[in-house]
């Protein structure tokens, strides 16, 4: 395909295809499909090699969130039955961590729910991150709790972090049918803050909320003018309880195209699978790490993922290996400079609050007409109820 041909011409010169050539990645059929996953593929191997870089969440605080994002099992009102917890104790988190980076993760993302931090709470996670540090020489931690206040992201940054993750979740235009409590303008001004502060910036989006195709590339276009390190891509799961609970929109191949749009709008940052990989790609995650060089490791802030031991299979498995932890994630012009010395981060482990990490979303935008039927697989849907804030070992 000459689209094909020209999207990867671009991606290895980290040229920004056209609106028109990203609409038209998403709109290929199934028999095009492994043609689209190849040529994005060139690009993540041009940027990245066979490595994948794993990453761990901490749910430092689980619920009572006063926001009301209607992809967010931990949302105001959520009937969800979630694990409600206040904050971890440092020692507390550092030692769920330590369970992540024994299986391989190198960078662990602390995330709490809410609005966005006090400054006690920023003192709270600054004693986390420096019992981390402390007891892991070498870890990259990423912070996500929403909607940043002046002075906070250098504070954090002062405290050890290497990176803020702060979702855009859906395009502008139609963010205002996911949330009511705070606008599209106040996260693009925490990914901000974020970037001035010298923190490795992580942004992404959630897809499955009936979004249209204009949204999606909407939003990553977005993503690529706020240049973040880190663009996790989530999907909606779609947990009882949330008001999307029945937003069953997507299925493996599309979940595919939105990964192979993504990797060519934004070539050389660390693209994450996050939140719903499991749920939505399924069998065919192993043919996804072509396109993203990074995923998270067990499971999310409060549904439970893949068990960390076949995450470590299906990336042997498929041909790729563990981003060892001396290894820099981003290429060198990324890494050499700025911000993205720190590298990438981001929990963008769709399910949280202010920190937007998926879990499921709010209608957005024009549904698009499914081609083909994806029954719900609510099997595949579990609150976790291990790990973080519980007696039970966590799955890493």
């Amino acid at each position: 395909m000459d689209l094909l041909n020209t999207l990867v011409d671009k991606g290895l010169r980290r040229e920004l295809p056209t609106r028109e050539e990203a609409l038209a990645v998403l709109a290929t059929s199934d028999d095009e499909l492994l043609d689209v996953v190849a040529a994005a593929g060139k690009v993540r191997r041009h940027w990245f090699g066979r490595r994948v870089k794993l990453n761990y969440l901490v749910n430092l605080k689980s619920g009572l969130c006063p926001e009301d994002c209607s992809y967010c099992s931990q949302r105001l009102g959520s009937s969800t039955g979630i694990l409600k917890y206040t904050w971890l104790k440092p020692d507390e988190a550092s030692k769920a961590a330590a369970a992540g980076l024994a299986g391989g993760a190198k960078r662990v993302c602390l995330v709490a729910s809410g609005r966005g931090p006090t400054d006690r709470d920023v003192d709270r996670v600054a004693g986390t991150i420096k019992a981390i540090k402390d007891q892991n020489e070498g870890v990259e931690v990423c912070a996500c709790l929403g909607l940043l206040s002046d002075g906070q992201a250098e504070r954090l940054r002062e405290a050890g972090a290497d990176a803020y993750n702060h979702n855009l979740n859906t395009s502008e235009s139609t963010y205002g049918d996911i949330t009511t409590t705070h606008t599209y303008a106040d996260r693009v001004d925490t990914v901000t803050k974020a970037h001035a502060a010298g923190l490795s910036a992580c942004s992404g989006l959630i897809a499955g909320m009936g979004e249209s195709d204009e949204d999606l590339v909407d939003v990553v276009y977005s993503l690529r003018e706020l240049d973040p390190d880190s663009v996790p891509v989530n999907f909606l799961i779609p947990v009882e309880g949330t008001p999307l609970a029945k937003e069953w929109n997507l299925t493996p191949q599309r979940c595919l195209r939105i990964l192979a749009m993504v990797r060519f709008v934004c070539p050389d940052v660390e693209v994450r699978i996050a939140g719903g990989r499991e749920v939505h790609l399924r069998t065919m995650q192993p043919l996804a790490l072509n396109l993203a060089n990074s995923i998270f490791l067990g499971d999310y802030l409060t549904t439970e993922g893949q068990a960390g031991k076949a995450d470590l299979e299906m990336i042997a498995d498929a041909g790729f290996e563990v981003e060892g932890a001396g290894e820099v994630t981003l290429p060198e012009h990324r890494a050499a400079g700025g911000c993205g010395s720190h590298e990438a981060a981001g929990c963008g482990s769709h399910e949280g609050a202010g920190c937007g990490s998926h879990e499921s979303a709010g209608v957005c935008g024009t549904a698009v007409p499914a081609t083909t039927s994806n029954e719900a697989r609510t099997d595949l849907v579990a609150v976790r109820r291990r790990g973080a804030g519980t007696d039970l070992a966590p799955n890493a």
